[in-house]
C-alpha cells in the first residue's frame, strides 16, 4: 500500500485542493472519496475507510472541498463542489487510465457526487457510493433532496444505519426501491456517523463495498 499527498486544480478561478492517494499494490480500481461538510479528508472516518479499502484493492482519491482547503465554516455552494468533483474524477482518470474509476462520499460529498453525474451522464464512471446519503435535515423528513438521482445512469450503492437521523430508513427505503440502479444495504443501529455502540462499522461498509463493486466490475 502506498500513500501519496498531491493537489490538483478545480479551476483556475477557484485553484487548488489538496488531495491523498492511497494504493493497495493491485488495485481492481480507483475511487473518488469526498468529505462531509462537518469535516474535510483527513477526519478519522475518511483516513480509516481508505485505508481499510486498500486492503480490500480498492484505491481511492480524498480530497477537500475549497471551502475546507480554506478553512471556511461554510459549505461550498453546488457548483464550486461540482466542479471539484469533476476535478477529481479527471484526476484519478489522469493518474489511472487503465483502472475503471468509481465515485463516493460520505454524507455532503455524497450528495454533490450524485448531482454532478445527474446532470454529466456521459462522465466515465462505474459506479456511486453514498456512505450515508443525507436525504433530508434532522428532524425534518422528507425526500426532495432524491429528486435528482432519477437522471443518475449508473449503479448506486447506499450505505445507511437504520438511525440515520438525515434518513429515515422508510424514507430511504422508498427512493431506493423507486431507483432501478440503486442498492440499498441496511447498517443495523447506525446513526449519520455511522456510530452504533461499541460495533465496528467501517469493517461493515468496506466489505460491503468492495463485494458491490467487484458484482458491477463483472458485468
Amino acid at each position: 500500500m502506498k500513500t501519496r499527498s498531491l493537489l490538483f486544480t478545480v479551476s483556475p478561478e477557484i485553484g487548488k485542493v489538496s488531495a491523498e492517494l492511497i494504493v493497495p499494490e493491485k488495485p481492481i480500481c480507483v475511487m473518488t472519496f469526498a468529505h462531509g461538510a462537518g469535516a474535510g479528508m483527513n477526519h478519522e472516518f475518511m483516513v480509516r475507510a481508505a485505508k481499510e479499502l486498500a486492503e480490500k484493492d480498492i484505491a481511492t482519491l480524498r480530497f477537500n472541498f475549497p471551502f475546507m482547503e480554506n478553512k471556511k465554516k461554510r459549505p461550498d455552494s453546488p457548483a464550486v463542489a461540482h466542479k471539484t468533483i469533476e476535478a477529481a474524477i479527471k484526476k484519478a482518470q489522469d493518474l489511472f487510465p487503465s483502472l475503471p474509476v468509481f465515485a463516493s462520499g460520505k454524507s455532503f460529498g455524497g450528495r454533490m457526487s450524485s448531482q454532478y453525474m445527474a446532470t454529466q451522464p456521459a462522465v466515465d464512471v462505474k459506479g456511486l457510493v453514498f456512505f450515508g446519503f443525507p436525504l433530508h435535515q434532522s428532524g425534518k423528513p422528507s425526500i426532495e433532496r432524491a429528486e435528482h438521482l432519477k437522471s443518475v445512469k449508473v449503479p448506486m450503492l447506499f450505505l445507511q444505519g437504520t438511525r440515520d437521523e438525515l434518513a429515515s430508513w422508510e424514507l430511504i427505503e422508498k427512493v431506493c426501491k423507486s431507483l432501478k440502479l440503486a442498492t440499498l444495504k441496511k447498517i443495523e443501529g447506525a446513526n449519520h456517523a455511522f456510530k452504533a455502540g461499541k460495533q465496528e462499522i467501517i469493517p461493515i461498509l468496506v466489505n460491503d463495498t468492495r463485494a458491490w463493486i467487484e458484482k458491477k466490475l463483472k458485468r
